[in-house]
């Protein structure tokens, strides 16, 4: 049997490993056996590897690049795999057992990373809504050795030992380069988990729209930056503004592919609906009259038209018919054509509502009618929470309504990694009851502390947020789309192995029980989903197998036991499910110290070996 090692298993993807190994099969004459501490492996002849590639590799020291100070060590952040785990809290929960909401509190970096392997390619859409670069109002932590760590201590999990968090000061000296080294690592990861047509949209002010569009467009290619949305917030001019009132802000919109991408209409308004009418009575029903001549050069657009009344009309200066002659004459006998009450008005083609399929084609101007406004966005949290609002610079659930209709499918999954007080979580909620969708949400929040005492830390009020909204939700709403499961982000549950020379005794003892003290069943089941890839909301039913738990995760994907006392009779209990759930795959994963004894050990891997069972794996 193989036992998990935690400094292997436990981590997420070591994705440099895995575009070395990629890189490898294109080009195996670029490698060649080298060793280091951790034995032997491949290395990069980067000599050899510039004669395979010939003319396409770069000599040019002189040549367009995006730079700063500290991106070779963002993109390391990025590639570095993280250690920790997700704790899942029951308690805190809001119908844990059938909602597939998540809400997971902790460094949206280290969460990033966990989620890589449960999460790949599978997000439809990303919403979020980054510190702003003001100088002074987001956390960025001073040490990068082990971002974990880094967040144990700002969280007061462990000793503080001098470690603190600074804030993007101008007079530092760093303050684009601070927040690009913030963000180049998590979009870089954000990316990974979008869908082949996912999407992506942050919002953004003027200080760091242009190095946001960089940054994007290195990461997801610059041709899938599909648009720069420009959104009204405010509908009064700011009075105290130093020159002029800043009344927008901008939603940068990249695609993992835009080939893939696709962007639905916006249905038509009442009152667009009104320019559709039918003054001639035509038996088609209601039509609005379109422009005839078109701007685009098309010379066999060049030609003069008679009209009822034997008045002639040609194209505008500079303009051409939309047809050629032929295409005219069909338009004009199938009554396409209104040439105006009176018979001598300059012709137009009608466009009927009942053959138009498609809707208005959104654009890039949002005023505050379409998709509301700051004010809107405080009042209404103001409201959730009986009058006093928690936070002061929500976004309007209106606006993340506009977005979700934008691209999202009934069942798809959307995510926030700076979730601040979670209005993409309520837009997903209302958007459910409303449109009887199930729309999936992943929020992430950092616990950074507000300056309340009844919600303490900012992902406090994004918790209560979303309890508010549930309980605010209409009785027929289901649980399986109203509810949130919450987790948080900590150290792995499983110890590793670290002798320890100067109490080996107890060190020994560790290795026996290799399952932290204050840990769970519970924590240890959610961090082997993380392990092997499994959605964090997949049903886990618990059975009793010769007087043991025996947890069966995703109907048989996944069969763990962590009781003690485990011996063969339990391996053909498992056997009995596998044949009662015939999953095409299945995984079992046993506590180590659980077995009875070594020969009780060797008798189960045997048992399930016979039926075909064999990935089986000790903690």
């Amino acid at each position: 049997m193989e036992k998990l090692d935690p400094r292997k298993d436990g981590r997420t993807p070591d994705v440099v490993s895995e575009n070395i190994e990629k890189l490898r099969e294109l080009f195996p004459e670029a490698f060649t056996e080298g060793s280091d501490e951790d034995g032997p492996r491949w290395k990069v002849d980067f000599d050899a590897l510039r004669e395979i590639i010939g003319e396409y590799g770069e000599k040019e020291a002189e040549r367009y690049s995006f730079t700063w100070h500290g991106k070779p060590r963002a993109r390391l952040i990025a590639q570095t795999p993280s250690t920790g785990t997700l704790r899942p809290c029951r308690e805190e929960s809001v119908n844990w057992d059938t909602t597939k909401n998540l809400f997971i509190e902790g460094d949206n970096l280290e969460v990033l990373k966990l989620l890589q392997k449960s999460y790949h390619k599978k997000v439809k859409m990303i919403y979020i809504d980054p510190p702003y670069n003001t100088g002074n109002d987001f956390i960025y932590p001073d040490k990068f050795a082990d971002n974990l760590d880094t967040y144990l201590r700002y969280t007061g999990q462990i000793d503080d030992e001098g470690f603190k968090v600074s804030t993007n000061t101008e007079t530092g000296g760093r303050y684009h380069t601070n927040w690009l080294n913030m963000m180049y690592p998590r979009l870089k990861l954000a990316r990974n988990l979008l869908k082949d047509d996912g999407v992506l949209f942050v919002s953004i002010d003027d200080a760091e729209l242009p190095n946001l569009l960089k940054l994007c467009g290195e990461i997801f290619g610059e041709e899938n930056h599909i648009a720069t949305i420009v959104w009204q917030k405010r509908y009064v001019s700011n009075v105290t503004a130093k020159w002029l009132s800043d009344m927008h802000d901008f939603i940068v919109v990249f695609a993992r592919s835009a080939e893939n991408l696709e962007i639905r209409d916006w249905e038509r308004s009442a009152e667009q609906l009104e320019a559709y009418r039918n003054p001639d009575g035509d038996p088609r029903g209601r039509w609005r009259a379109q422009d005839l001549s078109a701007s685009k050069p098309y010379k066999a657009g060049l030609f003069s038209i008679t009209g009822p009344t034997g008045r002639e009309f040609t194209p505008p200066p500079n303009r051409y018919w939309r047809c050629n002659q032929d295409q005219f004459q069909k338009w004009n006998q199938d009554g396409r054509i209104w040439w105006g009450r009176d018979g001598d008005a300059r012709p137009m083609l009608k466009t009927f509502l009942s053959e138009s399929e498609r809707g208005i084609k959104p654009h890039t101007w949002w005023d505050y009618n379409f998709a509301g406004h700051n004010k809107e966005a405080t009042l209404a949290l103001k409201e959730l929470f009986g009058g006093d609002s928690p936070f002061d610079t929500p976004k309007p659930v209106r606006l993340m309504t506009q977005l979700l209709k934008l691209v999202c499918n009934s069942s798809d999954l959307v995510l926030d990694f700076f979730a601040g007080s979670c209005p993409l979580a309520e837009a997903v909620l209302r958007y459910n009851l409303a449109e009887d969708a199930r729309l999936r949400f992943v929020m992430v929040q950092l616990p950074e502390a507000s300056d309340r005492d009844d919600y303490p830390t900012i992902s406090a009020i994004g918790t209560e947020r979303i309890r508010r909204v549930i309980e605010d939700l209409s009785d027929d709403q289901t649980a399986t789309r109203s509810g949130v499961r919450l987790l948080k982000l900590d150290s792995s549950s499983i110890k590793p192995w670290d002798a320890d020379f100067d109490n080996v005794e107890l060190a020994l003892l560790d290795s026996v029980d290799n399952i932290k003290s204050d840990r769970s069943d519970d924590d240890v089941l959610y961090e082997l989903l993380l392990k092997y890839g499994l959605d964090l909301a997949v049903p886990i039913e618990t059975r009793t197998v010769t007087d043991k738990k025996v947890y069966v995760i995703g109907g048989g994907a996944l069969i763990v036991c962590l009781a003690d006392g485990v011996d063969a009779k339990l391996a053909e209990g498992i056997v009995s499910i596998r044949d009662e759930i015939q999953p095409e795959v299945i995984r079992v994963v046993f506590k180590d110290s659980g077995f009875k004894d070594d020969v009780a050990k060797t008798n189960v891997v045997q048992v399930l070996k016979q039926v075909g069972i064999e990935d089986v794996k000790s903690l």
